[in-house]
C-alpha cells in the first residue's frame, strides 16, 4: 500500500473530454491511479508525485470544461497504471453540459472527401455536439441518452475506447454506418441534402429537424417566399432569425470583435446585430437582424451547398412550443412546410435557440436556451447553506430554477404559460429537471400573483410556499448573477417591465425599489394610468396613449388622433374603474409613446411597438426633459405635451423619450446612493432588453456603482432565479 491523493472535481466536467484529459495528464506526469465519472462530477485517484497536478488540471482544461471546485484528500492504495474506469451512479450533483456547436475539427472532417465521416450530418466529438437535448438520465453515458438505440460499429467503438482519440467516450459518436440517418419527405433522390437545397432554391419552405426542435427554413433573399412563410405562420411583422456564414453576415452587418466572438461561441446563439441593410421582409421596421452561424454538421452542409443565408425560425404553431417529434411535425407543420428534412435521433427535450446581443456594457441575454442550459450559476457569498429550493417564475417567458449545493440551475425558456401546450411543457420540465438532477426541495417559491399558472402549480407541491413580489424578484436576480453578498447591504433597484402584481394590490411596472434579498420598499414609481380594456391595453397601444394624453390635459389632441374610436365610452370606463386596472407599467408607457409617434393599430407580437420606438430613437437625438416627481411619483406628461407641440420629428421625440425616462429613474436611484441608503443600483425588468435605454440609464447614473444582467435575462426569463434567492435568503 502507498500513500496517494484523491481529487474530487466539481463543475462542467462530464461529456467534455475531461477523463481522457486527466488520463493524458497523469501519464505525462508518470502517475498511476484512475479517474471516473459519478453523480458529483469527476473522481481522481493518484499515486506518485502529484506535485503540480492540480495547477495543470486547471490550466489545461478541454474547451467545454469548467471547474467550480477541487477537493483534495489523502488516501492509501496502489495501482500499476493509470486507467479510466466505468461511471458510478448515485444522487446527481453534477451538471449536464449544454449542447455545443460543431468544432472546427469535426467540420473539417465533414467537408474532407477522404474522411469516413465526409458529408455525415451527425459528426461530433467530445468537444462538440448534442448533450442536454439527448440525455435522459445521469450519469451522462450513451445508454442514458437517445443515442442508445444506435449500436456502434467497430470503427466507432475503437475511437470510443481509445483515450488518445478526441472521440474517447464521446457519447453521441456515430458514423454513416451505425448512426442516425436523414431523409426527405416527400422522398426525393439518393441525396437528401442536395434535394433539400434544390427545394430551397425553388422557393419552397422546409421543416428541418435540428438539435432542440424543428426549424422552418427558406431562402432569406427570396422576398416572395419570406412573405409566404409570414402568411402561413400568420406572423406579419415579427423578425425572423437568419443563419449564414461569417462572410454572408458581413454582406448585411458589420459585427465587431465581441459580436464575432459571441457568434462563434460554442453556444452558437442568435446574435442581434445592427444592420447596414436588411433583406426584404426579414425584420420590418427594425434596425437589427438576428444572425446565427451553422451549429450542426447538417446546418453546415445545407448552408455550404445552398450558398446563401437561410431563414431559420422556430417550427411551431403561433404561441405553442417548438415541435420536436417526427409525427408531431407531420401533424402540426404540414400547413407551413412544403417538405420535411427528418432524422431518426429522438430529441429528449425541446430547446429554442438562445438570443443574445452585445451592448456597450457586455452581453445581454434575451432568451436563455440551447447552448446555455443547463449551465449553472454560483450563489453569492452567504448562500452556502441554502436549502434545496424550486422556483417557478412568472406567467410570461416561463422558466424554472432549482437551487442545490450552492448552485442555481436556471432552466430553459418555456414560453408564455397562458398557452395550454406551453403550460404542459412547463409541467414536464418541472418533472424532468427534478428527476434528472435528483432534486428534493424543502420549499418552493413563486410570484405574488395568485392567478399565474406557475404560482398555482407551486401551491400543489405540498411544500412551504414563499411568495415573492414580481419586481423584488427581478432586482434579486440582478443582484444574484452579480454575486452581491447576502449581507452586502441594500441596493436601489430600477425595475422597468410590462406588469407585475404590486404589494399594494395594484399593477406595478415602473419602479425604484430599495432593499436586499429579504425585503424591499417602494421609493419611487411611474405615475399610474388606467389600462382600459384590461388585456386589450397590451394589444392596442393607442389605449395607453389615450390615458396618458388625457392625464397631460390633451383631450382635444387625443380626439383628433382617433376620431373613429369610442373615446368617451373608454374614458367613462376608466373613471369608473370598469375593466381598467391602474398600473405604473413602463412597458405600457413605451406602447403609449409609440402610438403617438410611430405605431398604429394592434401589436402582432409582444413588444412590437416598443421595439419600433427603440429602432426609431437610434436615428434621433435630443436632450432629456426633466420629468416632475411628486412624493416619489414620476410624471411623464411633459413628453406627451412635447408631441402635441409638433416641433420635433418622430426620431427626435423617440430619443428624447428614452433619455428622459432614463434620467428620471436614474435621479431617484442616485439619490438613494447619495444618502447612503443604498450601496449600488441594480437594473432589471424586460424594458432593459432595450439596449438604448440600458446605455442611457447607465450613463445617467454616472459614477454610481451599477449592476445589470449579462448572464440571465432581464425579462421574466430570469424571474425564477430571483425568486429562489429571495426564498433562500428569508430561510437563512
Amino acid at each position: 500500500m502507498a500513500s496517494g491523493l484523491k481529487i474530487r472535481v466539481r463543475g462542467q466536467v462530464q461529456g467534455v473530454g475531461f477523463r481522457p484529459f486527466v488520463w493524458r495528464l497523469a501519464r505525462d506526469m508518470g502517475l498511476t491511479g484512475d479517474v471516473c465519472n459519478d453523480a458529483e462530477g469527476v473522481l481522481i485517484r493518484l499515486f506518485g508525485n502529484a506535485s503540480g497536478f492540480e495547477a495543470r488540471l486547471r490550466a489545461e482544461l478541454p474547451p467545454l470544461a469548467r471547474i467550480d471546485a477541487v477537493e483534495l484528500s489523502d488516501i492509501s492504495g496502489a495501482a500499476e497504471t493509470f486507467s479510466i474506469v466505468a461511471s458510478q451512479g448515485g444522487a446527481a450533483r453534477t451538471r449536464v453540459t449544454p449542447d455545443a456547436a460543431s468544432c472546427d475539427a469535426c467540420v473539417a472532417e465533414v467537408f474532407s472527401p477522404s474522411q469516413r465521416r465526409a458529408g455525415y450530418a451527425f459528426t461530433n466529438c467530445t468537444h462538440c455536439g448534442p448533450r442536454f437535448t439527448i440525455v435522459e438520465s445521469l450519469p451522462y453515458d450513451r445508454a442514458n441518452t437517445t443515442m442508445a438505440p444506435f449500436n456502434m460499429c467497430a470503427a466507432c467503438q475503437a475511437e470510443y475506447e481509445n483515450p488518445e482519440d478526441r472521440r474517447f467516450h464521446a457519447q453521441p459518436i456515430a458514423c454513416v454506418e451505425c448512426g442516425p440517418k436523414i431523409w426527405l419527405e416527400p422522398k426525393g433522390g439518393s441525396d437528401p441534402i442536395e434535394d433539400a437545397v434544390a427545394l430551397l432554391r425553388g422557393g419552397k419552405i422546409l421543416a428541418i429537424k435540428g438539435l432542440g426542435g424543428f426549424h422552418l427554413a427558406c431562402d432569406a433573399l427570396n422576398a416572395q417566399t419570406v412573405a409566404t412563410l409570414r402568411m402561413r405562420k400568420r406572423r406579419p411583422s415579427k423578425p425572423f432569425a437568419l443563419m449564414g456564414t461569417v462572410e454572408m453576415i458581413g454582406a448585411w452587418c458589420a459585427p465587431n470583435g465581441d459580436e464575432l466572438a459571441l457568434l462563434q461561441d460554442p453556444a452558437a446563439p442568435i446574435v442581434l446585430l445592427e444592420a447596414a441593410r436588411s433583406p426584404e421582409g426579414i425584420a420590418p421596421n427594425q434596425t437589427t437582424l438576428g444572425w446565427m452561424l451553422p451549429y450542426t454538421p447538417l446546418h453546415h452542409l445545407l448552408i455550404a451547398r445552398f450558398g446563401g443565408p437561410l431563414v431559420m425560425t422556430s417550427g411551431n404553431l403561433s404561441g405553442e412550443p417548438q415541435v420536436i417529434g417526427n409525427d408531431e411535425a407531420r401533424d402540426k407543420l404540414a400547413q407551413f412546410a412544403d417538405a420535411f428534412l427528418m432524422h431518426d435521433r429522438d430529441i429528449a427535450r425541446r430547446l429554442d435557440d438562445s438570443v443574445e446581443r452585445i451592448t456597450p456594457h457586455g452581453v445581454m441575454v434575451l432568451r436563455r436556451a440551447r447552448g446555455r442550459v443547463p449551465g449553472t450559476l454560483p450563489l453569492p457569498e452567504g448562500f452556502e447553506s441554502a436549502p434545496q429550493i424550486a422556483a417557478y417564475g412568472g406567467q410570461m417567458k416561463g422558466a424554472i430554477c432549482l437551487v442545490k449545493d450552492g448552485q442555481a440551475l436556471l432552466g430553459h425558456h418555456l414560453g408564455d404559460l397562458d398557452d395550454a401546450l406551453s403550460y404542459e411543457a412547463f409541467l414536464k420540465s418541472d418533472a424532468d429537471y427534478t428527476a434528472l438532477f435528483d432534486h428534493h426541495p424543502d420549499r418552493v417559491a413563486c410570484d405574488l400573483h395568485p392567478d399565474f399558472r406557475a404560482s398555482q402549480h407551486a401551491r400543489t407541491k405540498g411544500l412551504p410556499v414563499e411568495e415573492v413580489q414580481h419586481h423584488h424578484a427581478h432586482m434579486a436576480a440582478c443582484m444574484g448573477e452579480n454575486l452581491w453578498p447576502l449581507e452586502g447591504g441594500k441596493v436601489a433597484g430600477i425595475v422597468l417591465d410590462g406588469l407585475g402584481l404590486g404589494a399594494d394590490g395594484t399593477i406595478w411596472g415602473g419602479e425604484v425599489l430599495l432593499g436586499d434579498y429579504r425585503n424591499f420598499e417602494r421609493r419611487a414609481w411611474l405615475k399610474p394610468a388606467p389600462l382600459i380594456g384590461g388585456d386589450m391595453a397590451q394589444k392596442e397601444p393607442w389605449r395607453n396613449a389615450l390615458m396618458r394624453l388625457d392625464q397631460a390635459g390633451l383631450e382635444t389632441f387625443s380626439d383628433g388622433l382617433w376620431p373613429d374610436a369610442p373615446l368617451e365610452m373608454l374614458r367613462r370606463a376608466a373613471q369608473k374603474g370598469l375593466n381598467a386596472p391602474i398600473s405604473s407599467s413602463a412597458g405600457r408607457l413605451f406602447d403609449a409613446f409609440a402610438a403617438v409617434t410611430c405605431f398604429d393599430g394592434a401589436q402582432s407580437f409582444e413588444g412590437e411597438a416598443a421595439m419600433r420606438l427603440e429602432a426609431l430613437a437610434r436615428s434621433g437625438q435630443g436632450r432629456a426633459l426633466g420629468l416632475p416627481v411628486t412624493n416619489g411619483e414620476i410624471d411623464p406628461a411633459p413628453l406627451f405635451r412635447l408631441v402635441a407641440q409638433g416641433d420635433n420629428d418622430a426620431a427626435e421625440l423617440a430619443y428624447i423619450f428614452h433619455a428622459s425616462l432614463a434620467q428620471a429613474f436614474a435621479e431617484q436611484a442616485r439619490a438613494l446612493v447619495a444618502t447612503r441608503e443604498a450601496h449600488a443600483v441594480a437594473l432589471s425588468g424586460g424594458c432593459f432588453q432595450n439596449a438604448l435605454l440600458l446605455d442611457l440609464t447607465v450613463k445617467a447614473l454616472g459614477d454610481v456603482p451599477v449592476r445589470f444582467h449579462t448572464k440571465t435575462p432581464a425579462n421574466d426569463g430570469g424571474l425564477a432565479f430571483g425568486q429562489a434567492l429571495v426564498a433562500a435568503a428569508r430561510h437563512l
